[in-house]
Formats: C-alpha cells, structure tokens, sequence
C-alpha cells in the first residue's frame, strides 16, 4: 500500500504529507502494545492532530461512507470538531434536504465528506467508469482479498474470489459479510471505533 501511494504521489505530483507521532513511536508503541484502542489512537490519531495543527488546516476533506460503519452514520458532509479536533457525534448541525451548513464559529475545525451518501457498490462503479488505479490488495489471491485497508496486524482478507473491478462489483451485490468484517478493531469492544472518531480518528 505504501509502495502505491509513494509511486502514484511521484507520478500524479502530489503534495505528500507523512505524519508520525514520534514520541509514541520511541516509547515502544506499535502493534501488539497495549489494546488496538490505545494503538491506533497513539499512532494514528494523535499523528494526525498533529500534523493539522503543525500546517494549521482549518478543515480535511476526506473520502468516509456513512454505510462504512455505524458511527459514521451519525457524520455530516461538513462536520464540526473543536479546537482539539474532537467530535461531538451528539451535537452535529442538521442538514434536510441537501442544505448544508458551511458557516462555523472561529476556531471551528471542519472534516468535509462528499461521499458520505455514497456506497461501497458506487465507489467501485466510479473506479470502473473513471479507470482508476486501485491497489492491488483489494483483488483476490488464493481466495482472499482486502475489503478494507488499514494496518497489517489488525486487517484480515475475507473469503473472495473477485480478482477484477467489474468482479468486485458483481460480488458486492450479493454478499451479506459487512465490509469491514476484517477489521480487529471492529471486533475488540463495541463503541472502539466511535471512541476512536470522537478522539479526532478519521
């Protein structure tokens, strides 16, 4: 994955940022210490709140589905977090009929989602019509494939046959396994992921 994002970051020329909580790292964080909680929030959470506040982005845009997981249902196209970029999921702006509010008080940090009614299905028909590349983790090997990507120790390959877009796609109208059903992290408590998000975690 890393390899795909530095190669398409030199091809595309892209401004790439790479943030690491280098504190954590030298205390010995990493995978297999402490809980998967405590591990993504060291490293991925606290990395990115402060890569926002050393460049001092006011908002992030980023690519999350509502029907990715059920925390995420509660998300806004433009949803507010404080100055500590925490998430309110209880206090979030409403938004009928497509009207959406873009005037925040100063301070207010913004994470933009345009894809938030999209769904996993549309993503892949976006890549087929657009002919975008995609890493190849998410075609199937030996029986498996990625439907979900995050770090090595905590993501596992479901039972797949799909080795192509247009198979993915045929795939994902007829199952019934969740797409992050390969997540750990989904599976270590019940509210992990919606303490995660509340923390600031994408």
């Amino acid at each position: 994955m890393y390899e795909f994002r530095d190669r398409l970051a030199e091809e595309w020329g892209l401004d790439l940022i790479i943030s690491r909580n280098e504190e954590a790292l030298a205390d010995g964080m990493g995978p297999g210490v402490g809980s998967k909680l405590d591990c993504c929030t060291a490293l991925k959470t606290t990395a990115l709140k402060q890569c926002i506040a050393k460049h001092g982005f006011d908002a992030l845009l980023l690519g999350i589905r509502r029907d990715e997981h059920g925390i995420r249902a509660k998300e806004r196209h433009f949803s507010p977090r404080d100055q500590q970029f925490r998430w309110n999921y209880e206090d979030q702006p409403p938004e009928f009929w497509d009207q959406y509010n873009t005037t925040f008080p100063p301070g207010t940090h913004l994470r933009i989602h345009p894809l938030l009614h999209w769904t996993e299905a549309d993503i892949w028909r976006y890549v087929a019509r657009e002919g975008i590349p995609v890493v190849d983790l998410y075609f199937a090997k030996d029986g498996k494939r990625y439907r979900s990507l995050g770090d090595e120790d905590i993501t596992f390959p479901i039972d797949s046959t799909a080795a192509s877009v247009a198979e993915i796609i045929e795939e994902l109208e007829t199952t019934r396994v969740p797409e992050r059903a390969g997540r750990a992290m989904d599976h270590e408590a019940e509210d992990s992921f919606e303490r995660l998000r509340a923390d600031g975690y994408l």
